[in-house]
């Protein structure tokens, strides 16, 4: 007869899930007894940056991430983690351990009181099993529900004694069982909007996150050529939905209502694939459509769907629907729409601070074409856009929830899942703070990342936004005298700092060539 733990590790072995991305405590220690040699167990010395690696690796690979976090406390740490996982869609399964049965009632120390509670609303599913015999079953169940359309985060709360139990009614079925959905468009309805398409008179293409995790960016392509339009990528998007350097590419979407109704003024059909209706940010308040527009979104998420202030939606398969529409919308004899020209190489001073398109420009010389970039510089992001090309599916992250720490940890996962691509993280040097025992990890688990630091000494995206609100003279601005290069060694990773452009180009070409992590602190300009 198996125990629990035994019956568990089946049903995870059954789903190839044989990574454990954790942070461990005593309520975790039986589940962990007896680690079995076909597993990994991948430490991160915050629950933060345990969670940010498995969501990395869940969004590069498509597949579930198991995490194992601790009690209320660990899980409570990585809770600004868990909003960017949510976001992004990332199957994402968190266990984290429970008090013994017997004694949760009297709540003693390290119990996780109301567990289902903690976590919500930011997963699709929160549970703690009724008995022991139930844990196997609720592990398979998280899974299925967790990779299902939308894919979202999970959580399982599982008392520490339950571990050891035996299963009285396991079955090896369990295990085997598959769930899938077909959620393509039936003729009908394919048939209307290849009509909708077919009938514009000038359509825009609005592309999000979705488009890239379903591996459809060809098929964007492909449609967006029959139609000839324009393509936008959706604001604050969390991935690259469509190749920058293409010729109908526009750019990213700024966030603001105003703003966007402004940009999409000349279009009568604004079709959104695979993101919300509209991720805002600044409240810039306008009208939410351009006159005479109409907006049809597609998206695998109900709730996208629902809380959408205005077009009508279908929710479906966003691959599957996209290779349909790009077989079907007939070629049009539009002309196509000016090209967007990439900016003029910055000139190069002699010595630094550097401004961040000078980082961006030789980052962008240098790398291969199927390097993945992270990026948590978040006040250069729309220069990122525009200097960096990015091509490939799989090209670009960033936290989808703009959770600070995502990308350091996540680029770890990213490196797991793509071991032959090169990995680059952008960072803020007030974003870098949120998770810098990422180095760590890192180091230990010989993950060749390459950190970037952008140094200004200031929190850029807040400055900026002081502008927007009229907010002048806030204190806690600026994050003056980090010696970034001596934490990266303390942690094991080599590191330099660089004050030209020369100096950049050859500790970067250096570390493309490494098969270690590297960190690489830039001196850059401050935004005014």
């Amino acid at each position: 007869m198996k125990t629990v733990r035994e019956a568990t590790y089946a049903v995870l072995r059954q789903h190839g899930i044989t990574k454990v991305f954790g942070n461990p405590g005593s309520n975790e220690l039986p589940f962990l007894h007896d680690f079995p040699s076909d597993f990994k167990y991948f430490l991160g010395l915050h629950e933060g940056v345990v969670l940010g690696m498995a969501d990395g690796y869940a969004q590069a690979t498509g597949q579930p991430a198991l995490v194992n976090l601790h009690a209320a406390a660990g899980s409570g740490n990585a809770m600004g983690a868990l909003t960017n996982a949510w976001n992004a869609h990332s199957p994402v399964i968190v266990t984290a351990g429970q008090q013994v049965r017997t004694m949760t009632g009297i709540e003693p120390l390290l119990t996780n009181v109301d567990a289902t509670m903690l976590p919500r609303p930011l997963v699709k599913w929160s549970h703690e099993p009724a008995s022991p015999d139930e844990v196997p079953h609720a592990v398979a169940r998280a899974i299925h529900l967790a990779t299902m359309p939308a894919p979202g985060p999970v959580y399982l709360s599982v008392p520490y004694d339950d571990w050891d139990k035996p299963v009285g009614a396991f079955d090896e079925k369990l295990g085997e069982r598959r769930v899938a959905m077909a959620g393509t468009p039936d003729e009908k309805t394919l048939e209307s909007l290849v009509t909708m398409f077919a009938t514009a008179r000038n359509p825009v293409l609005v592309l999000g996150h979705d488009v890239d995790a379903a591996r459809a960016q060809p098929h964007a392509v492909a449609l967006a050529e029959r139609l000839n339009s324009p393509v936008w990528a959706a604001p604050s998007s969390p991935r690259c939905p469509y190749p920058t350097s293409h010729r109908l590419f526009k750019g990213i979407l700024p966030a603001g209502i105003a703003t966007i109704s402004k940009l999409l003024s000349d279009y009568d059909l604004i079709v959104v694939i695979g993101a919300p209706v509209l991720r805002y940010h600044q409240y810039e308040p306008g009208s939410w459509l351009p006159d005479g527009a109409r907006l049809f979104a597609i998206t695998c998420d109900i709730g996208e769907a629902a809380r959408a202030p205005m077009g009508d939606a279908l929710i479906a398969d966003i691959g599957g629907t996209l290779e349909l529409l790009a077989a079907k919308v007939p070629q049009t004899d539009r002309p196509a729409p000016t090209a967007v020209s990439r900016p003029e190489r910055l000139a190069e001073p002699e010595n630094g601070p550097l401004a961040p398109g000078n980082v961006f420009d030789i980052v962008d010389e240098l790398s291969p074409a199927n390097t993945v970039y992270l990026n948590e510089s978040t006040s250069t992001t729309a220069e990122l856009w525009e200097r960096l090309k990015m091509d490939q599916q799989g090209n670009y992250y960033f936290c989808a929830a703009g959770g600070l720490g995502f990308a350091m940890p996540a680029a770890l996962g990213v490196k797991l899942a793509n071991p032959e691509r090169p990995v680059v993280a952008l960072i803020g040097d007030g974003s870098a703070n949120y998770s810098i025992q990422s180095l760590w990890t890192a180091a230990q688990y010989d993950l060749p990342v390459i950190f970037i630091i952008l140094r200004n000494g200031t929190y850029g995206a807040l400055r900026w936004f002081a502008g927007v609100l009229g907010a002048t003279d806030v204190p806690g601005m600026d994050v003056p005298g980090i010696d970034f290069c001596a934490l990266a060694k303390g942690y094991g990773v080599k590191a330099f700092s660089v004050n030209s452009c020369s100096e950049l180009r050859e500790a970067f070409s250096g570390a493309l060539g490494s098969r270690v992590p590297v960190l690489i602190d830039v001196a850059t300009k401050a935004p005014v």
